[in-house]
């Protein structure tokens, strides 16, 4: 049997403005990445880096479907997995978004993998929602920690 990842939030935004904050990379360095090669289109080959990790993060952006859907693959312990980010608006004006990331098989590392990345896009649906209702960054500072040296 598989694994997969499932988060979701209400943000009080509409889907166009909660698209473009995840597509945009001036917007998105403002709550997940420091860097991006790019905007998210179709075909996109990008390169991400995260405040918190060393390296380079490559990212091969799939579909998109304006203001609905953006999907994009990265690599975790040697496998790709597809990220889906599903963008419902709902009749007050907000959105849901729905991310799913896909699969991989239960066992120690698929498992490793699920609690890490679970942690992972609930700290991004956080941000994403501070950013775009507060106007506030939650992770600048936040894993500081990981590179201190008691």
């Amino acid at each position: 049997m598989k694994i997969q990842i499932n988060v979701s939030i209400q943000i009080q935004k509409p889907n166009d403005q909660v698209f473009e904050a995840i597509v945009n990379p001036e917007q998105m360095c403002q709550y997940f990445i420091s860097a991006s090669s790019g905007k998210m289109e179709e075909g996109a080959e990008l390169i991400w880096n995260f405040p918190e990790f060393n390296g380079d993060v490559p990212i091969r952006v799939g579909k998109i479907t304006p203001n609905l859907l953006v999907t994009y693959y990265w690599s975790i312990n040697d496998v790709e997995v597809e990220v889906a980010m599903e963008l419902e608006e709902r009749a007050d004006g907000s959105t849901v978004v729905r991310i799913t990331e896909k699969e991989m098989e239960n066992d120690e590392a698929g498992i490793s993998w699920i609690k890490g990345n679970t942690e992972g896009w609930a700290n991004f649906s956080a941000c994403l929602k501070a950013y775009l209702e507060y106007g506030i960054n939650l992770r600048k500072g936040a894993f500081i920690y990981r590179f201190d040296k008691k």
